[in-house]
C-alpha cells in the first residue's frame, strides 16, 4: 500500500465472467452490493468510491414520478463520469455502440495528427498520398493513437457515422460567440467546396483523356508531319492534305507493298496500346483472403471448426434455450474445401458495378485511391486509342469517384465519417457522367436510378451543383474544337411521323432483346472461354487475343475502323453536307438504288462489332460499355431506318404514308432517329437505365420533337430486357465477383422469417456475464479471432447476462481496446459499467474498462419476424448485424452478408440467374 492515497480501497481480484478460460467467481445479491462489482485486476485499476453525494437519498424534487425519463432517472441515482480509452467523457444516455462521442475525436488509420493543426499543403500531400491500410492479416492499428474503423470488405455503419456526426454538429454549434460562428459557416461551406473542387477536376481529366485518346487514336494510321501531338483532324482539318502521312507512306512499302504494310502496322499498334494498357491495369492487382468472404451460413461461416471448449455441451451450443430456432449444421465435406481467394484489378473494366457496391456500404481498398485514379486514366487513354470496342464514358464514373474520394481526405469532416464521404461519391459519380455525355441532367439522374444507395434533397442538390460545375468547365475547356460539351450533338430539323411509332416500337423491341441477349452471352464467354486455365492465369494472354482479333476483323470496314463516339454520331446524324464532322461512309442514299449497299455494309458491321464487344468485355484493361452498346444498336436502328426508308420509297402510292412519299428521296424519314433511339434501347437493355436514358438522348439532340419518341422506345425496350434477362450488367458483375451488394431498388419475395438465417448460439459467439462482468483479456481475443476467421471483421459480440442480451460490443472496438492492454495475459476486461468506479489514480482513464465501447442496445428483432422486415432494416438503416431474440432472450445473430448470401440463393432457387 506505500505511495498510494489515503482512503483509496483497492478491491480483491476475483475470477473472470466467462467460463470457457476459468472458473468463475459467483456472488448472491447481497455480495453483489456489498462488494459493488467484480473488478478487473490490472495496473491502473485502483478505483474509489465516489462521494458522498452519490449515495445521499435524492430529495423530493428529485424524486422520480410518471413524467421523469426512465434512463435520465436510473442516471440520476448513478452519477458518474466513466473515461473512454480516447480520453473523452461518456455520456453514457446519449452514446451507443463504438462510443460516438469518442469516435468524432478519434483518428483514422492513415492520420496520426489533428488535420486542422496541418497546412493545407501537408494535407494535399497527405490526400494524394495512397495511405497504408491494415493488412488483411493483422487488422491492428498502425500506430497506438489510430484507430481503423473499416477494414477491407466490410460494411459501413451507417448508424454509427450518423450519431457521431450529430455529436460532432452539436459540439460545433454550441459555441455561439463570432468565431463560433465562423466555424459553423466554414462546416457548412465544406460540402459546396467539395462539389465545386471535384466536379473542377473532374472535367479536366476528362479534357486530358478526351485528347489524348483522340491523339494516340490516329498514330496506328499515320502522323502529322507539323507535330507528333497533332490528330489526323487537327492536321488536316478541311480533309486529306499533305500534312499527314500513312505509315505504309513512312516505310516506302516495306516489306508487304503500302496496303499491306498499313495493315501489319495496325495490328501490331493495336495489340501494342491494348497490351500496354493491360501491363497497366495489372499493377493494380488486390487479393482478398477467402476468409473476409461468406462461404457458409454455419456460425463460422467456412472458418476451421475450432475444438469444442471444456464446459461445452455435445453439439457446442451454450446459453440458449433447448427449443431455439437455428438450422442444421453444414456437414464437414463443405468445409473441408476453402474457398480461393478473390482478386479483383481495380482499374480494369468500367468500375460502375463496384462503385455502386461501394456506395451501398461496403468497403473495397484501394479502389478508389490515387494509384487507381492515375492507372485508370492512363490506362484508358491506350485502352480507347487502340480502337478495341470500348468505351471511356463508363470509366468516367470510377475516376470521378476517385476524384471525390481523394478530395475528402481534405476536409475531416467527410475523411472521418464514412457516410458522409458517400454523399460525396455519389455526386462526384454524377459528375462523371456529365462529362462522359455532356449531360448533366442525365449525370443527376444516374446518381439517383443507378449508384446511389442512400440520396437525401441535400445529396441531390450538391449533386446538381457538382455536376453544373462540371459541365461549364468542360465547356471552356472544349475538348471536342466544337465549343459543346455533348460527346456528339445532333438536330432533326423535321418532326417524326404518325405512321413510325410502329416503328420506334419495334426498333425499342429489338434495342431491349438485343441488350438481354448481350448479357447472356457475356456471361456465357466468361464461364467458358475465360474459365480456360492458361486465359485465366494470364490476363494480357486474352487481351492480346482480343486484340489481335479486333485488328484483322475490324480493318477493313469503314464502320469498325471508326472511333466508338465518331461511328456512333455517324449513325445518329442526318445527311447534311455542310456537317463538316461526318465522315464519307456512304450512310446518305440519294437513290432507292442506293439502299441496298448501306444495308450490306450496316449488316456486316452489326455482326462484327457485335462479336467484338462480346469478346471484349471484361478483359483486363479500363473499358466502359456505355459507348459501345450504343453503336451496336445504333447499327441495328439505322439499318432498321433505311428498311423504312426503302419501303417508303418504294412504295410511294400508299396513302399511310401521306405528304412523306411526296418529299425527295423520302427525307421525311431520317434513319439517324432509328439509329439513335436503337443506341438508347440497346443501352437500357443493357444497363437499365430509363429516365436517365431518356434525358440523356434528349440533351444529344436538343430537340423535345423526340422526346416522345426516345421514352416510348426506352420504356419497351425496358419491359423486353427484364422479361429475357431479369440482371442488369452490373448485377452480373456483382454476381459473378461476389460482391457483396444488397440491391435496394427491387425487393424480393420473402415467404420466410427469420430464424432461417438464424445460426446457432455458441460459446465462442457471446460473452457471457452472468456471474461476473469481468472477462480475461484472453478469452476475449479468441472470441475476437473466431469472428476473424469467420470473415465478420465487422460483426460484433454480444453480451448476455441470464440469457439476456444487455448489449453488444463491435468487433472493430473489441479489437481496438484490447490492442490498447499493456498486459492482455493477466488482464481482465470491465464487460458492464459500475456505477461506483471512478478513474485510477494517476488520472487516466483504465484501459481493461471496455463500457465505452459497448452498444448498450443494438438492434434486436424476434425470430418469428418476416423477412421483409429483416430486409428493410439492412436496406434503409443500414445495419450490420441484427441480434435476435426469442420470447425475450438472447437467440443468436445474423450478420449482413448472411442475409446478402440468403437473397442471392433465393433467387437462384427462383431461378432469376
Amino acid at each position: 500500500m506505500t505511495g498510494r492515497r489515503h482512503g483509496r480501497l483497492r478491491l480483491p481480484d476475483v475470477g473472470p465472467a466467462d467460463g470457457d478460460d476459468a472458473a468463475s467467481t459467483n456472488f448472491n445479491g447481497a455480495e453483489y452490493q456489498s462488494q459493488y462489482l467484480s473488478l478487473p485486476s490490472s495496473p491502473t485499476s485502483y478505483f474509489r468510491r465516489q462521494p458522498s453525494s452519490m449515495s445521499r437519498r435524492p430529495s423530493i424534487s428529485e424524486q422520480p414520478d410518471e413524467r421523469s425519463p426512465l434512463l435520465r432517472a436510473e442516471a440520476r441515482s448513478s452519477r458518474v463520469r466513466i473515461h473512454s480509452a480516447h480520453g473523452s467523457p461518456r455520456i453514457p444516455h446519449l452514446s451507443r455502440n463504438q462510443s460516438y462521442a469518442d469516435s468524432i475525436k478519434s483518428l483514422r488509420n492513415h492520420s496520426r495528427h489533428n488535420s486542422w493543426s496541418n497546412s493545407w499543403g501537408q494535407r494535399i500531400i497527405q490526400a494524394l498520398a495512397d495511405r497504408q491500410e491494415a493488412s488483411m492479416s493483422d487488422s491492428k492499428t498502425l500506430y497506438p493513437d489510430d484507430r481503423v474503423w473499416y477494414d477491407q470488405f466490410t460494411s459501413t455503419d451507417w448508424v454509427h457515422d450518423s450519431i457521431a456526426d450529430a455529436y460532432r454538429v452539436k459540439a460545433l454549434r454550441s459555441r455561439k460567440d463570432f468565431w463560433g460562428r465562423i466555424h459553423v459557416l466554414w462546416d457548412s461551406a465544406q460540402g459546396w467546396i467539395l462539389s465545386a473542387l471535384v466536379g473542377f477536376i473532374v472535367a479536366v481529366i476528362a479534357y486530358v483523356v478526351n485528347v489524348g485518346e483522340a491523339t494516340v487514336f490516329d498514330f496506328k494510321d499515320g502522323y502529322c508531319q507539323r507535330g507528333w501531338l497533332i490528330s489526323e483532324k487537327q492536321c488536316c482539318p478541311h480533309g486529306p492534305c499533305t500534312d499527314w502521312r500513312e505509315w505504309g507512306e513512312v516505310l516506302r512499302g516495306f516489306p508487304f507493298g503500302e496496303r499491306w504494310t498499313e495493315y501489319v502496322v495496325y495490328i501490331l499498334a493495336v495489340m501494342a496500346l491494348a497490351a500496354f494498357s493491360c501491363l497497366l491495369t495489372l499493377t493494380t492487382k488486390t487479393v482478398v483472403p477467402s476468409a473476409y468472404r461468406l462461404a457458409t451460413f454455419d456460425e463460422n461461416l467456412g472458418a476451421d471448426v475450432p475444438a469444442p471448449l471444456p464446459d461445452a455441451d455435445a453439439d457446442g451450443s451454450v446459453g440458449t434455450p433447448p427449443d431455439a430456432a437455428s438450422p442444421p449444421r453444414p456437414s464437414a465435406k463443405k468445409r473441408e474445401q476453402p474457398q480461393p481467394p478473390m482478386v479483383y484489378y481495380s482499374a480494369s473494366g468500367s468500375g460502375v458495378a463496384e462503385v455502386r457496391v461501394i456506395l451501398s456500404g461496403f468497403v473495397l481498398h484501394g479502389f478508389l485511391g490515387f494509384k487507381t485514379l492515375v492507372i485508370k486514366t492512363l490506362g484508358l487513354i491506350l485502352s480507347v486509342a487502340s480502337g478495341l470496342s470500348l468505351g471511356k464514358e463508363g470509366p468516367y464514373v470510377h475516376i470521378a469517384s476517385c476524384v471525390g474520394n481523394i478530395a475528402c481526405r481534405l476536409f475531416s469532416k467527410y475523411d472521418r465519417n464514412d457516410a458522409k464521404r458517400r454523399e460525396v461519391l455519389s455526386a462526384a459519380a454524377a459528375a462523371g457522367v456529365t462529362v462522359a455525355f455532356g449531360a448533366p441532367l442525365g449525370g443527376v439522374l444516374f446518381g439517383l436510378e443507378e449508384v446511389a444507395y442512400y440520396f437525401p434533397a441535400k445529396t441531390l442538390f450538391r449533386t446538381f451543383f457538382c455536376c453544373i460545375t462540371a459541365a461549364l468547365t468542360l465547356k471552356f475547356l472544349n475538348p471536342y474544337g466544337t465549343h459543346k460539351i455533348v460527346m456528339f450533338q445532333v438536330r432533326y430539323l423535321v418532326d417524326w411521323e404518325y405512321f413510325e411509332i410502329l416503328s420506334f416500337i419495334l426498333v425499342g423491341v429489338l434495342g431491349g432483346a438485343a441488350g438481354a441477349l448481350f448479357i447472356k452471352a457475356s456471361r456465357r464467354w466468361a464461364k467458358s472461354f475465360r474459365r480456360i486455365p492458361v486465359v485465366k492465369a494470364h490476363p494480357l494472354l486474352e487481351v492480346l487475343l482480343v486484340a489481335l482479333v479486333t485488328g484483322l476483323v475490324g480493318y477493313w470496314n469503314t464502320l469498325t475502323k471508326l472511333p466508338v463516339a465518331k461511328l456512333l454520331y455517324n449513325l445518329a446524324a442526318p445527311c447534311d453536307e455542310r456537317d463538316n464532322n461526318l465522315e464519307d461512309l456512304g450512310l446518305c442514299p440519294t437513290d432507292i438504288s442506293d439502299i441496298p449497299p448501306i444495308l450490306a455494309n450496316l449488316s456486316s458491321a452489326f455482326l462484327i462489332k457485335g462479336l467484338l464487344t462480346i469478346i471484349t468485355f471484361g478483359i483486363k484493361v479500363p473499358a466502359g460499355i456505355y459507348v459501345p452498346s450504343m453503336v451496336v444498336g445504333g447499327l441495328m436502328g439505322r439499318l432498321i431506318g433505311h428498311v423504312v426508308q426503302w419501303v417508303v420509297m418504294a412504295t410511294p402510292e400508299w396513302s399511310v404514308w401521306g405528304t412523306c412519299s411526296k418529299m425527295p428521296n423520302a427525307t421525311c424519314i431520317q434513319p439517324g432517329v432509328y439509329g439513335l433511339i436503337a443506341a438508347g434501347s440497346t443501352m437500357c437493355g443493357v444497363t437499365r437505365l430509363s429516365v436517365t436514358l431518356a434525358v440523356i438522348l434528349f440533351e444529344l439532340t436538343g430537340s423535345l420533337d423526340y422526346v416522345l419518341p426516345f421514352s416510348l422506345a426506352i420504356l419497351v425496350a425496358k419491359w423486353v430486357a427484364d422479361a429475357i434477362e431479369p440482371l442488369s450488367i452490373y448485377d452480373l458483375l456483382t454476381e459473378m465477383n461476389s460482391y457483396p451488394f444488397l440491391p435496394n431498388k427491387h425487393k424480393p419475395i420473402f415467404t420466410s422469417d427469420l430464424a432461417d438465417i438464424v445460426p446457432r448460439v455458441r460459446r465462442e459467439r457471446i460473452i457471457d456475464i452472468t456471474n461476473s462482468p469481468v472477462v480475461p483479456a484472453v478469452s476475449l481475443r479468441t472470441k475476437l479471432e473466431h469472428l476473424h476467421r469467420a470473415g465478420e471483421l465487422d460483426g460484433g459480440l454480444p453480451i448476455v447476462r441470464d440469457g439476456i442480451l444487455v448489449g453488444l460490443i463491435p468487433a472493430p472496438d473489441l479489437e481496438y481496446a484490447l490492442d490498447q492492454l499493456r498486459d492482455e495475459a493477466s488482464s481482465l476486461c470491465l464487460m458492464a459499467p459500475v456505477p461506483s468506479i471512478d478513474d485510477s489514480d494517476d488520472g487516466r482513464p483504465d484501459p481493461t474498462d471496455f463500457t465505452p465501447y459497448i452498444d448498450p442496445a443494438p438492434v434486436a428483432l424476434d425470430i418469428r419476424s418476416p423477412m421483409d422486415l429483416v430486409y428493410e432494416c439492412f436496406v434503409k438503416l443500414g445495419l450490420r448485424y441484427i441480434c435476435v431474440l426469442k420470447d425475450g432472450r438472447y437467440a443468436g445473430m445474423t450478420h449482413k452478408k448472411t442475409f446478402v448470401k440468403y437473397v442471392r440463393e433465393q433467387e437462384e432457387k427462383e431461378g432469376r440467374v
